[in-house]
């Protein structure tokens, strides 16, 4: 998901909403561009095939055009490509030095049988 910032924002308020307005995503975010900022991110993000909109009287209504969850992977697959040189092994190492979020013994072993998951889709 390749997004500024502000988009990321405005898509993060439009999937927490499900469908939002421009007046809706200016009230809804922090320290917002003006009116005309705002339509004009939604237009872009449109743009890119982030949002749609319908047309209810004079306003238009956007809302997202991936599930959260589609848009997570995008985003995920986005990161592993831009940061770790398309590794996931150095994303798994990344995550596992976090020292602030500790992972429990439960998280560690829900990693390690997707891992075992994986290892076996690989085998088949």
């Amino acid at each position: 998901m390749d997004l500024g910032a502000r988009e990321r924002q405005i898509m993060t308020f439009i999937y927490r909403k499900g469908q939002a307005t421009a007046a809706e995503v200016m009230e809804g975010i922090s320290n917002p561009p003006s009116y005309s900022g705002v339509r004009a991110m939604l237009r872009i993000l449109e743009e890119k095939g982030y949002l749609s909109h319908k047309k209810e009287g004079a306003r238009y209504i956007y809302m997202p055009t991936l599930s959260p969850d589609e848009a997570g992977k995008s985003a995920i697959n986005y990161t592993v490509k831009n940061f770790f040189n398309g590794s996931a092994e150095r994303v798994v190492a990344a995550l596992l030095d976090v020292k602030g979020d500790e992972l429990s013994e439960q998280d560690l072993d829900r990693l390690a049988s997707l891992i075992e998951q994986a290892k076996k889709q690989e085998e088949d």
